[in-house]
């Protein structure tokens, strides 16, 4: 099997960028589908009408129920047949944009995707998380292609609950770790193919980036401040984190934040607050140096990632509900499997209980 590495067409990132959407869309379509939940439309609206009016351009707003579900995509793919138009725009977060490339993907069409928050790796993958209309995980869908183009404008992600991008690292610090698991374990990755030292390099190059820039860039968004700790912040979430996973693959990270779906108080949280601490977990599970584990844990704590079950809404801890979610997460469709030794759900259980235990011990250090 090859080494592969997959990427976008194009990534454009910049302040001030979505008002030149139409601009970068005219090699790729001229009547643009998009879709947008319907609080996201009334702030990105305005900047891309004058844009659609610069460039002659029809738009299509089409609002997006919620869920990235079987039943939300089919529903798209029919409207999209009835519109006319000819590219698929995703703008908004995680789910919006994996609805967008599952709905482009069926209708044969281009896509491109806009993040109006940094808050998860999904505008690049070539990958659709699907969900139960209930929000439970239910499947990955693996795409053919990568979206046509990621346009990210920072001034928009900066003026956006500072909690979104905290989230957003939360995801990229999974990045790394589960990247150096698929490598130790030889496991394929993504795209049909195993890691390229390229690859694993923008994997690391997103953890040290998250280490350098993390504090700077969440004060940042705190202030609702462009700064360049912010800009590269993006980028490691958008960019660094999207190539790494897809072309490195996943591990126990993203395979204990699915068994988290399953417990209804965790529907709270952000999906990368759920996999910083699945990759909290995945250090226990691999007995991971105190140096390493202090430093991953520290940045949490620092950036107000989840530490512990409580952070996640789980206040009353119930060991057949942690056993279900370690049932879930070394389930044979999802990534436990990508890890370098072998794992049980007694063996996840236990590492989950410990990391929650870890977390309350770093907590009390900083009292």
């Amino acid at each position: 099997m090859a080494n592969i590495i997959g990427s976008p067409e194009r990534y454009v990132q910049g302040r001030g960028i979505l008002g030149e959407l139409c601009k970068h869309l005219q090699n790729i379509g001229k009547a643009p589908f998009i879709l947008v939940s319907e609080s996201g439309k009334g702030r990105v609206k305005e900047p891309i009408e004058k844009s659609a009016k610069e460039y002659n351009t029809k738009l299509s707003f089409e609002i997006f129920q919620g869920e990235c579900s079987r039943n939300e995509i089919d529903r798209l793919v029919k409207v999209y047949k009835e519109s006319g138009c000819d590219v698929v725009v995703g703008i908004g977060g995680g789910k919006i944009h994996d609805t967008a490339k599952a709905l482009a993907f069926y209708a044969e069409a281009p896509v491109v995707i806009v993040p109006t928050i940094a808050g998860t790796d999904a505008p690049c993958s070539a990958l659709s998380v699907i969900y139960t209309d209930d929000g439970a995980f239910e499947d990955y869908l693996f795409l053919p292609k990568n979206p046509n183009m990621v346009l990210v404008d920072t001034e928009v992600i900066s003026s956006a609950p500072a909690r979104l991008l905290v989230s957003g690292m939360g995801d990229a610090l999974a990045t790394y770790f589960e990247a150096r698991a698929c490598m130790q374990s030889n496991s394929p990755n993504f795209i049909g193919g195993y890691y390229t030292i390229t690859s694993m390099a923008i994997a690391r190059l997103c953890y040290d980036t998250l280490l350098a820039n993390g504090i700077q860039a969440l004060v940042s968004a705190q202030a609702k401040v462009c700064t360049k700790a912010l800009e590269n912040i993006v980028e490691a979430n958008t960019y660094l984190s999207g190539i790494g996973f897809e072309s490195c693959g996943i591990a126990a990270a993203h395979a204990i934040h699915n068994g988290f779906t399953a417990i209804h108080e965790t529907h709270q949280c952000y999906h990368g607050e759920k996999v910083a601490f699945g990759t909290l977990t995945q250090l226990v599970l691999e007995n991971a140096s105190p140096e390493e584990f202090e430093e991953v844990i520290n940045f949490c704590l620092d950036i107000g990632l989840p530490t512990t079950l409580e952070d996640l809404g789980i206040h009353e801890i119930k060991i057949d509900e942690i056993m279900k979610v370690a049932e879930l997460a070394c389930s044979p469709n999802d990534t436990m499997g990508n890890m370098p030794l072998t794992l049980t759900p007694e063996i996840v259980c236990d590492a989950i209980i410990a990391t929650d235990k870890l977390g309350h011990y770093f907590k009390a250090k900083r009292l």
